[in-house]
């Protein structure tokens, strides 16, 4: 055999291999683009105890009106459900931190009680208010079983302010914003509940 057909030969072998690979990756691509959308909403949904629901609240995104809140702007919302009664809102809400936006997942029940609060992205001082990025978050897991009522208006603020709440270490600016923010959304939900529940609530 001489070099021109072995040259050939590989060429061949290779335009096959690449060819296969192609034809299983188009085949196998519905299935790893849903198992990368699962782990997505896993990852997004951790505020919610998996067990609570039984649809996919992000594949179908509530129509939200009067986004622009207080202290921060809301840019998406989720229905939670099971056996097709609404359990939770879920609000993304932005918000301007110390260093510049910080995004967060709001989780509220039916009755308007905090489930729980996610950083989704933030670009803090990592040595001061970096940590509300952290997750499982302990300053955050603090605002959980709270209220539109509890505190009342007044308590939603820090200590230092004549509020109800600690602040993160070093980080007074960044735990305004967050606890400004969280109230937005509980105020939000109590403002738009029928809405927000659906007809099922």
């Amino acid at each position: 055999m001489n070099r021109a057909t072995q040259l050939v030969t590989l060429g061949l072998l290779a335009l096959v291999g690449i060819s296969a690979t192609y034809v299983v990756q188009r085949i196998n691509a519905p299935q790893i683009s849903a198992q990368q959308r699962l782990l997505d909403s896993r990852k997004l949904l951790d505020v919610l105890p998996a067990e609570a629901y039984d649809n996919q609240p992000l594949a179908q995104p509530l129509a939200l009106v009067d986004l622009a809140l207080a202290h921060s702007t809301l840019t998406g919302g989720y229905r939670a459900t099971k056996t097709g009664q609404a359990v939770a809102i879920l609000l993304r809400s932005e918000t301007q931190g110390y260093a510049g936006p910080l995004e967060l997942l709001i989780a509220i029940d039916a009755n308007g009680k905090l489930l729980g609060v996610k950083t989704l992205r933030q670009s803090e001082t990592p040595s001061l208010g970096g940590p509300i990025g952290d997750w499982p978050n302990s300053w955050l897991q603090m605002f959980s079983g709270k209220t539109i009522g509890d505190p009342p208006d007044a308590g939603w603020a820090l200590k230092k302010d004549q509020g109800q709440f600690d602040q993160m270490s070093g980080a007074t600016i960044t735990s305004r914003a967050a606890i400004n923010a969280i109230h937005d959304a509980l105020r939000y939900f109590d403002q738009h509940r029928a809405q927000l529940l659906g007809s099922g609530a």
